[in-house]
């Protein structure tokens, strides 16, 4: 349940919200102001849905699995340094890092039913 639960959430906020949202000028004054091109914002957003894509389909090998994850790890760090650099010390700094707690919530849960699996079989 808490794998579901957690990986839910990365998929809603790093899945939907970027689809739903990427072309507002809300969005494209965020990767602005931040010092990328806005074509980076539009690259991140498709990767990111292809991500929670494999994160939330079960038939998706683990080994992709993995490599979703470590992409989702790099853009919390990179997405909280970047906000540490531009803004300093606030909130949107931080923000990042509370999704990569999520995320590596799912990580751990995720290996934990395949090691269940594993047992089962």
């Amino acid at each position: 349940m808490i794998f579901w639960i957690t990986t839910i959430i990365i998929f809603l906020f790093e899945g939907v919200m970027p689809a739903l949202t990427s072309q507002s000028e809300m969005a494209k004054e965020g990767i602005r102001h931040l010092g990328y091109p806005e074509y980076f914002g539009n690259a991140l957003v498709v990767f990111k849905i292809i991500g929670v894509l494999i994160l939330v389909i079960p038939q998706v090998s683990n080994r992709v699995k993995e490599w979703a994850y470590a992409g989702f790890a790099f853009d919390f760090i990179f997405a909280s340094i970047s906000h540490f650099a531009v803004d300093g010390v606030d909130f949107q700094s931080f923000f990042p890092l509370i999704f990569l707690a999520i995320l590596a919530t799912s990580y751990i849960y995720h290996h934990k039913i395949e090691q269940y699996k594993n047992i089962a079989l």
